[in-house]
């Protein structure tokens, strides 16, 4: 994490190597009241400007933004890896899927369904003469976004909170995460580039710096929503502070939660060896730094889940300790792990190998055994790392009283075979009532940028289920409806007038849904 060091005037941010611990360079000052209140009036006045521009305008700027960044691979790539570690292939494809999902909102902005334009004409109804009416959704005005430590490009400075605002035609101030200041920096010159060359003010997105700067964001009168990804303690504070401003504003917390992993008995008989190796894979992806990282995994007693457990074990056992993205979050993960490890009732099954002397901030993979009977307290609550515990279960009533005791999550998964299907039946209905997406035979790591992509949950998963902070109806957290009473035609919404010959946005009139 970059330190914070006080100086005379200033509380100056370092860039930090977390392959060594020790400072890189200063590249910012934290933002004083003066600076942030200036910035936030700024985008203020900068919203009807925004929103000006269109949705042709606004899916231009999205696009200009996405070449500048693809422009600039060069320098943010190797930069992003000097402060993170993830390593250049990672990064490189998180840069890709970056202005992948700008492009994407760019196409949801030109298709225009989300608008939900509706057209009610004025006419008799069985309650008697209804007005003309016609409702959309507009955008709410500037929005604070938090960065995330664990994805420099795709969920930081140009990541999906900022596309999907900006598409929404809302100016965005961005808190930059301490762990990779100058990647935010570099990040926040590319997408002002873009805005430029698609002639817009680059005030459209500004950066503030430290941690009290970021809680006067939430705070500050002009900002009505704020996007966060980050942790519970975090993420929870500063949704406090959203809900009791004198005029409370959303607060969309993406907070990270235990994710599960129910194995069948078919699946457990029939690919003990592929599902233990995918695993593996899964919960040490990017050294267990993934919200959506599998924490537990349920596995039936006997010979066959004996096998994929024996599976597991040696797959881990072959990992190897890798370095995380900030001594603080390494020390997080080391205090966690211990207290797994420490409960009633586990058992330490596997280890990777431990991390060289010139390792640093290093995660050692760990596979952990705990009693269904004690599964409960700490064993229910997320480590941020490579960890995960397995818990033996010894029907599918054991298995579903396990699955109730589960805490709401971003992801479920189960594996099945063709045999598995009916006793899957009351298993995903559990999973539904818990988790944001339910995946089958797969692994939850993965999030796409996709129409039906679904990336939130309950509490402690989100700070609102109704939403997703991935994918096209992540839009949706930064509008709200306003309905047309008996407007003359040069007043209303280019979308809620009648429509024109080749016109395709979706338009709901008098009831039914219409292309055209």
């Amino acid at each position: 994490m970059a330190q914070h060091r006080h100086g005379n005037e200033a509380t100056v941010i370092y860039s930090i190597d977390p392959r060594t611990g020790d400072p890189r360079e200063a590249v910012a000052n934290a933002t004083d009241p003066a600076e942030l209140d200036t910035s936030c009036q700024r985008a203020k006045a900068l919203a009807g400007v925004l929103e000006a521009l269109g949705r042709e305008g606004r899916a231009g700027l999205l696009e200009a933004m996405a070449d500048a960044l693809e422009e600039r691979r060069p320098s943010l790539v190797p930069l992003a890896d000097a402060e993170t570690a993830l390593g250049e292939t990672r990064l490189n494809g998180e840069l890709t899927r970056t202005a992948f999902q700008l492009r994407f909102f760019a196409q949801v902005l030109r298709d225009g369904a989300y608008l939900e334009a509706t057209i009610d004409h004025a006419g008799d109804t069985a309650m008697g003469p209804r007005p003309d009416l016609r409702r959309m959704l507009r955008p709410l005005g500037p929005v604070a976004v938090f960065g995330a430590s664990n994805f420099p490009f795709a969920f930081s400075v140009p990541g999906g909170d900022t596309a999907s605002a900006l598409a929404a035609g809302c100016p965005v101030l961005v808190k930059a995460h301490e762990a990779h200041p100058a990647t935010s920096i570099a990040c926040h010159a590319a997408l002002r580039a873009g805005a430029g060359a698609a002639g817009i003010s680059p005030e459209i997105i500004q950066l503030v710096f430290g941690v009290e700067a970021g809680a006067q964001l939430v705070r500050h009168e002009a900002i009505r929503a704020v996007g966060f990804t980050g942790s519970l303690h975090g993420g929870r504070a500063l949704f406090d502070l959203a809900s009791t401003r004198a005029e409370p504003i959303p607060f969309y917390g993406e907070l990270g939660a235990l994710n599960a992993v129910a194995v069948l008995a078919g699946a457990a008989a029939q690919r003990p060896a592929e599902i233990a190796n995918g695993l593996a894979g899964s919960f040490t992806l990017g050294v267990g730094q993934f919200c959506t990282k599998p924490g537990l995994v349920l596995v039936p007693s006997g010979t066959a889940g004996d096998g994929l457990v024996g599976a597991l074990a040696e797959a881990v056992a072959g990992l190897q300790s890798t370095v995380m993205l900030s001594p603080r979050i390494a020390e997080a993960f080391a205090s966690g792990a211990a207290a797994l490890g420490s409960a009633a009732g586990v058992r330490i099954l596997a280890e990777a190998s431990p991390p060289g002397p010139a390792t640093g901030s290093a995660g050692r993979p760990l596979l952990l055994e705990a009693d269904a009977g004690q599964f409960s307290g700490v064993l229910t609550e997320e480590c941020f790392g490579p960890v995960l515990v397995v818990i033996r279960y010894g029907s599918d009533a054991e298995l579903s009283e396990l699955i109730a005791t589960l805490p709401s999550a971003l992801t479920a998964t189960v594996h099945g075979e063709e045999s598995d299907i009916e006793r899957a039946r009351p298993i995903l209905a559990a999973f539904e009532a818990r988790a944001g997406r339910v995946v089958w035979n797969g692994y939850p790591t993965g999030v796409a940028v996709a129409w039906a992509m679904h990336h939130g949950g309950s509490y402690p998963a989100t700070t609102d289920p109704l939403h997703t902070s991935v994918g096209a109806t992540a839009i949706r957290r930064w509008l709200r409806p306003v309905a047309y009473q008996s407007l003359p035609t040069g007043l209303l919404p280019n979308e809620l007038r009648e429509p024109m010959p080749g016109e395709t946005i979706a338009r709901r009139i008098d009831g039914k849904l219409s292309l055209s």
